[in-house]
């Protein structure tokens, strides 16, 4: 086999698997210990894997990468429901709300429909969609204009004009990470834009994040943790992370999956 074809081989054991050992590539292609480890320089120099002790993992999301709308919503499902359960019983009838863009926020707007008199404001399609696909006379939806990303949010000046004016009674923000030194954060630097004005509109803001947003930096911060008046995540999250996040933010929600 030439190395070519082996580090080809290699990189596709580490996407299906996550992470491969030295010892285990050795036997698997008859190689030595040596070759194996040139090659996995070769994929990390590329910037396809990282290089950890013993082994191998796949390379981790820069802060400036966005996953679409589609393969987002296929993460977490049973954590993201939970946590738009969570969200829902905090919205009254009456409540001008606004809801970000995201698939957690998105899971939110398809548990509203028996909610009266609502107003919602938001900057996503597919909010937008499952509030359309379900409509009520006592309803109103407000769909801001903007660029369009691939998180399917509308963004940019018109999106954040069509905000500047409006104030709310709570905004539901989806976050792409959260951490102590960066707070909640987006890899769209148009999206962040749009994201503060939300929570400069709202009177309170709710965060819903599930487990694995801890510890995942985004280019942009979105605000600080202790702007959270309520944070929903779910009971995979790190318990080393419940304190600092109690800490800050008003009040930590964590739901059973």
């Amino acid at each position: 086999m030439l190395a070519q074809q082996r580090q080809s081989a290699i990189l596709e054991l580490i996407r299906q698997r996550g992470g491969v050992r030295v010892s285990h590539l050795v036997t698997r292609f008859g190689v030595s210990d040596m070759t194996i480890r040139r090659d996995l320089e070769v994929l990390a120099e590329r910037g396809l894997i990282d290089k950890v002790h013993g082994g191998a993992t796949l390379a981790g999301p820069g802060s400036a990468e966005e996953p679409g709308f589609a393969a987002k919503s296929i993460r977490q499902r049973d954590e993201k429901r939970a946590i738009a359960a969570r969200a829902a019983a905090l919205v009254e009838p009456g409540m001008a709300i606004a809801l970000s863009a995201g698939t957690t926020t998105a899971a939110l707007a398809t548990l509203l429909a028996d909610v009266r008199g609502l107003t919602v404001v938001t900057n996503s399609i597919p909010v937008a969609d499952a509030l359309y696909a379900d409509p009520r006379a006592d309803r109103t939806v407000v769909l801001t204009g903007g660029i369009r990303t691939p998180s399917d949010a509308l963004t940019g000046p018109v999106a954040e004009a069509a905000v500047s004016t409006l104030n709310v009674d709570v905004l539901f923000l989806g976050v792409h990470g959260m951490s102590p030194r960066t707070g909640f954060t987006t890899p769209n630097l148009l999206e962040a834009g749009i994201n503060r004005r939300l929570v400069h509109a709202a009177r309170r803001l709710v965060v819903l994040a599930d487990h694995t947003k801890w510890e995942t930096i985004g280019i942009a911060t979105i605000a600080p943790l202790a702007d959270a008046d309520v944070l929903v995540t779910d009971a995979g999250l790190d318990p080393a992370a419940r304190a600092p996040l109690a800490e800050q933010v008003g009040d930590l929600v964590v739901v059973e999956v």
